[in-house]
């Protein structure tokens, strides 16, 4: 089957481009500082879209000023009322978020469709676990995954029959295995690009667990064009959670890959602070390297034979080592500064993240 692929500002989704990153703000849409405050932060995360709730007329009058002003593409996170829908695409929004079916019917999708046509506004059909249609919801003869699927597939219809098909989906649920069966059954039978999550994953530690599950399975399985890590927290750490999840992958890379052992019996210095002040002094490198922090020099370098550049501890010192090769032995005082001029020495100059 033939993909489809669409863009959002001038992020490609689907069709072989790049997986992207994507999160929303929890400002509310109609602080117009506020929230423009917000996507600055998570641009400099390296988000690369950013979707906002339009709640009412006063949110959707704001997205215009918040569109001219935001560094990323605006996606318009709509539900019941397509009149927002209108505005929003009148305000040169670069997607909307809206499920056809709870809009007042196939007048009104035919109108919202029209439009988003005319301007070529991509709509992302967002299907959850947790707000299934009432009769899908009293089918006792489907998975859960299957209900999602053919929720999915309804709205789908719905937009086609208008001639439309700017079309992204998603398919979430806050349990991960019924996310990953979701994707899985609909990633063959729909040309359309897949926006990738697990729903109200939870706070930062289990959130990221699940996530990375559920999204890291289903991108290992090529299913996936655009992901968000779902967090109760500041929408900054799901930026930097999703950039990891891709980067061990090896799908995209952004700064640094870190490398680091656990701690056992050899382990002669602090490794864990060792580990966390390296992980501070280069976090802003943008280069597409591998540093990693190793425990002892009796395996670490060998461990770490694929690094760039890493450093192995020892009594009161350090080893450096590039590539698997030991280059020079550094009491523990100058170990980090020696570190950082060794790197600057052999990659000349220096880029970091803006």
């Amino acid at each position: 089957m033939e993909k489809i692929q669409i863009t959002i500002g001038d992020v490609k989704i689907g069709a072989g481009a790049p997986v992207s990153v994507q999160s929303m703000t929890n400002t509310k849409t109609n602080d117009v500082s506020g929230t423009l405050e917000q996507i600055k932060q998570m641009a400099d995360e390296g988000c690369e879209i950013v979707r906002l709730a339009v709640l009412n007329k006063d949110c959707a009058h704001k997205i215009k000023e918040i569109k001219n002003k935001s560094p990323l593409p605006i996606v318009a996170d709509i539900h019941f009322d397509y009149r927002l829908a209108l505005e929003c695409i009148n305000s040169g929004v670069d997607a909307l978020r809206l499920n056809p079916g709870n809009i007042g019917g196939m007048e009104h999708v035919k109108i919202v469709a029209e439009m988003a046509k005319k301007t070529s506004t991509p709509i992302r059909i967002g299907v959850n676990a947790g707000s299934l249609e009432k009769e899908l919801q009293a089918d006792k003869t489907l998975k859960l995954e299957e209900k999602m699927v053919k929720s999915a597939l309804s709205h789908i219809k719905m937009l086609e029959d208008c001639d439309f098909n700017l079309i992204k989906v998603s398919l979430k649920s806050s349990d991960v295995m019924t996310t990953i069966k979701a994707y899985r059954l609909i990633n063959d039978i729909i040309p359309y690009p897949l926006h990738v999550g697990v729903t109200e994953a939870g706070t930062l530690r289990g959130g990221i667990v699940k996530s990375s599950i559920g999204i890291g399975t289903l991108l290992a399985e090529g299913i996936g064009d655009t992901i968000r890590v779902s967090l109760t927290e500041n929408p900054v750490k799901e930026v930097r959670a999703a950039w990891d999840i891709l980067k061990a992958l090896k799908l995209r890379q952004r700064g640094v890959n870190f490398v680091s052992c656990p701690t056992c019996g050899r382990t002669k210095i602090d490794l864990i602070s060792l580990a966390k002040k390296v992980e501070e002094r280069f976090k802003n490198l943008d280069m597409p390297i591998t540093i990693a922090t190793m425990g002892c020099p009796v395996n670490g370098p060998n461990e770490a034979r694929d690094a760039d550049f890493g450093i192995a501890g020892a009594i009161g010192e350090g080893y450096i080592f590039k590539k698997g090769e030991l280059i020079k032995k550094v009491p523990q005082e100058n170990l980090l500064d020696e570190f950082e001029k060794i790197i600057k020495d052999d990659l000349g100059e220096l880029k970091f993240l803006k």
